[in-house]
């Protein structure tokens, strides 16, 4: 197999992996999983995929990623690592499908409006 790159996108969040065989090893900006998620939460956030498909012990994976903040990180790892899934093998597709790890998380941040003191908070109103 040859090295495979897809993308996943969340929020600000932009994730670029590449996959081939090997023994496993995911590394995050050139830092171990672990070390650039501390969180157990992330961790699994980025693992399911590989969890659901059986792959999690078969493909070693080298992501880069910019943007946003942990939580969009990971969940944008996570959309990139279903695509190159499903490109691997086309059967993996219903399962990652029902789970939700194919679909694009289209909410952003509102942006903010001239007048208000955030995107719809508004300033505080004086009756006197």
């Amino acid at each position: 197999m040859e090295v495979l790159n897809t993308i996943g996108r969340r929020k600000a969040s932009i994730a670029r992996i590449y996959v081939s065989q090997g023994s496993g090893n995911i590394t995050v900006n050139s830092k171990e999983l672990k070390t650039y998620f501390p969180s157990e939460i992330l961790q699994t956030i980025v693992n399911q995929p590989l969890v659901l498909c059986d792959a999690s012990g078969s493909l070693d994976i080298k992501v880069n990623v910019t943007g946003g903040g942990v939580t969009g990180q990971a969940e944008a790892i996570r959309l990139a690592i279903s695509r190159a899934l499903v490109e691997i093998d086309a059967e993996n597709r219903g399962k990652l499908k029902g789970e939700g790890f194919l679909t694009r998380d289209p909410r952003m941040v509102e942006r903010k409006k001239y007048g208000r003191r955030k995107a719809r908070r508004r300033f505080q109103f004086s009756k006197r």
